[in-house]
């Protein structure tokens, strides 16, 4: 008997559930022109660094003495209880946890990079947990018309959280090429479209998001590295723009300067601080918080809010050093803490 293309792929996804493999594992991949991040079956940085090979993950995990976290860390926040809609021209940021946010401004409901999920992990039974529950409970949450998911690694692209959002909401999912197939072999009722970087997407009513460089990498599964495509974000709102950065190594600090020159003045940023120790391993991928006071500088913003610590246990720093290290590096800069401002799951800012 010949198989279609799909019939071929619809045996091997059920073969793979049966042994119980992650669906990323055999999910359809971009497929697309070649350009000069893309060579037809990846994509590659061109600025960026060489990735870390297997044996050095190998002595990384193999390191002693690794530091712990609490089993439990609760925020002292209540979980916020956010509006219906925010109109005019107040910003309104609520912190859900790690890299996730709901911005909610001039009538539009807007999640970052959502994970509701006890783990950021392809099985329910390992992988990183979380330390603190959502900032915002799930019910609660308004209704969302737009997502960003800013790449494909299993703590910022979470199936079940977007399968239960398109259910719920029916928002359109906005995301770097690749990672769109991603969801739809997931949950077909996913409404996600992939981009490119430095493509502009008009949302209407003053409202678009850019694609913008970011270095990083992706992988779902042992054989699909980089085979959907990473990016950070400008959001424009008629009250200004947003500069979200969900993953991203410092380098030399080019790309925050292009997008202070190509989208600025910035009216915030959304910086990441977290996940970063050992620098021998993680400076390509990860910014410190010493990185991200820079990262700050480079691109102008008025105002920077900090994310991705604190909820799951990615890496070797304690649990409280990315904030203890973000105000030393700011103390050391000369620059104000309240330009800088790590919050709690539940904590809630306004512009």
């Amino acid at each position: 008997m010949k198989l279609s293309r799909r019939g071929f792929f619809r045996l091997l996804a059920g073969a793979a559930a049966a042994v119980g493999l992650p669906v990323a594992w055999y999910s359809r991949t971009y497929d697309g022109p070649v350009s000069d991040h893309f060579d037809g079956i990846r994509f590659f940085d061109p600025e960026g660094a060489q990735l870390k090979s297997p044996l050095h993950l190998l002595k990384w995990q193999l390191t002693p003495n690794k530091p712990k976290w609490p089993d439990w860390a609760p925020s002292p926040l209540p979980q916020d209880l956010p509006p219906q809609r925010v109109l005019g021209e107040k910003i309104r940021f609520a912190f859900a946890g790690h890299a996730s946010w709901l911005i909610q401004t001039a009538g539009l409901n807007i999640l970052i990079d959502p994970i509701w999920s006890e783990r950021a992990s392809p099985v329910t039974f390992a992988g990183p947990k979380r330390h603190n529950d959502p900032g915002i409970a799930f019910d609660k949450l308004p209704p969302i018309d737009v997502v960003l998911v800013s790449h494909g690694h299993y703590d910022h692209l979470d199936i079940p959280t977007l399968s239960k959002l398109a259910a719920k909401f029916s928002p359109r999912v906005f995301t770097p090429l690749g990672n769109d197939l991603v969801m739809k072999s997931g949950d077909s009722a996913i409404n996600a479209s992939g981009h490119d970087w430095d493509q502009r997407i008009d949302l209407g009513n003053g409202f678009a998001v850019t694609m913008v460089r970011t270095r990083h990498w992706s992988a779902r599964g042992l054989f699909d590295r980089n085979k959907t495509l990473w990016a950070s974000f400008v959001l424009e709102t008629p009250s200004g723009k947003i500069y979200i950065v969900c993953d991203s190594g410092y380098g030399e600090g080019k790309l925050f300067r292009d997008v202070r020159a190509a989208h600025g003045p910035l009216r915030a940023a959304i910086l990441p601080i977290g996940a970063y120790e050992p620098r021998w391993f993680l400076e390509d991928q990860h910014m410190s918080p010493s990185d991200a006071v820079m990262a700050l500088n480079d691109c102008g913003a008025q105002q920077a809010f900090a994310h991705h610590f604190g909820t799951f246990k990615l890496t070797d720093e304690l649990i409280d050093q990315p904030v203890s290290d973000l105000h030393a590096a700011l103390d050391e800069k000369g620059i104000a803490r309240e330009r800088f401002l790590a919050p709690k799951p539940g904590q809630v800012f306004e512009i």
